[in-house]
């Protein structure tokens, strides 16, 4: 018998927005108007770099899938390609059809932001599978970079190396 490489039941389709470094992403979790989609518009703006493109995978809606490989972020097929920017109305960009989800990064005012994050970091379940959480403050003019720091640490702590950004 084949196994199928998807484990039953664990899919979940969660509010947020997702956005890529390579093949290994980042879920921006936040209640509505806290800039999950501003800040992706500003991460997709970033230059590439050794680890990877920077892409979105999904705004408002992204879909869960957990694998023998890891937790498999996707968009849903009526919102794929498509952000929402504020004055600008939906707009469509180019996107990851999926990327591995490595990392969660909750998005709050810069005063609940923790100078250093806990060691080991916080940690939330999302379709059956465990993830590292972060709080972010998304309107710093550094977020963007943040964000692509958080994705390489959590990658990196993945594999057991250092990489550089």
């Amino acid at each position: 018998m084949t196994r199928d490489p998807v484990r039953d039941d664990d899919r979940e389709t969660v509010h947020g927005t997702c956005v890529a470094l390579g093949t290994d992403a980042v879920l921006l979790r936040g209640d509505s108007g806290t800039g999950k989609s501003d800040l992706a518009l500003r991460f997709l703006a970033l230059p590439v770099s050794e680890a990877g493109q920077p892409a979105l995978v999904a705004d408002d809606q992204v879909c869960l899938t957990a694998t023998d490989d890891g937790l498999v972020a996707s968009p849903p097929p009526t919102l794929a390609g498509l952000i929402e920017v504020r004055g600008l109305g939906i707009q469509t960009v180019s996107f990851a059809g999926s990327a591995r989800l490595v990392v969660v990064c909750d998005l709050v005012a810069a005063q609940d932001v923790p100078r250093m994050p806990p060691d080991p970091w916080d940690r939330t379940v999302l379709a059956g599978s465990e993830l590292p959480v972060l709080k972010l403050a998304p309107f710093e003019a550094s977020a963007p970079l943040k964000l692509r720091l958080a994705i390489v640490a959590a990658t990196a702590h993945l594999r057991g190396v250092n990489i550089r950004v």
